[in-house]
């Protein structure tokens, strides 16, 4: 054996293996943190005004979340509001979101523009990415904004910025 591969072999065997067991293999994960954007919604507000919402279901054991589950409605503006304050107040990069697309909002296109099925989904599935990336950040996950976008029924646009205390 030559002197590189002893060297490997012994950096090796100081890892101490455990053989998983089944009930390991197929139990809750110590920690997790599920985070779904889910039934868009258009709703037509005073007969011509349109907007689409989606569904943020939560699911998690994190003990920094106080409540377990939840379920809110968030419109695309919601989440423009979460990145400008995490961008303000965190120390974290935060990822973009996916685009306003402006040219499909410009009016007497041929199509539905942003209120077309296949351009709603791509935007949920980018929005779901973001909503992840964010929340899978650990300092991000002591931001106040995080926690109220993630599980109030309402967004407090008023309240006061900083960290969740964990009590």
């Amino acid at each position: 054996m030559n002197p590189e591969e002893n060297f490997e072999n012994q950096s090796i065997s100081r890892l101490a293996t455990k053989k998983q067991s089944l009930d390991d293999m197929y139990s809750a994960p110590a920690n997790f943190l599920e985070i779904d954007v889910i039934n868009p919604q258009t709703t037509i507000v005073a007969g011509k005004k349109k907007f689409t919402d989606y569904e943020i279901r939560m699911r998690t054991n994190l003990p920094v979340f106080k409540v377990k589950e939840s379920s809110v409605r968030r419109r695309y503006s919601d989440f423009e509001w979460l990145r400008n304050e995490l961008e303000r107040d965190s120390k974290i990069v935060v990822p973009p979101l996916p685009s306003k697309a402006w040219k499909r909002q410009i009016p007497f296109r041929g199509d539905d523009g942003i209120f077309e099925e296949q351009f709603i989904e791509d935007r949920r599935k980018g929005l779901e990415i973001f909503v992840n990336k964010i929340a899978g950040h650990p300092l991000a996950q002591n931001e106040r904004c995080l926690h109220m976008f993630l599980q109030e029924p309402t967004i407090d646009r008023n309240y006061t910025p900083g960290k969740v205390r964990n009590t």
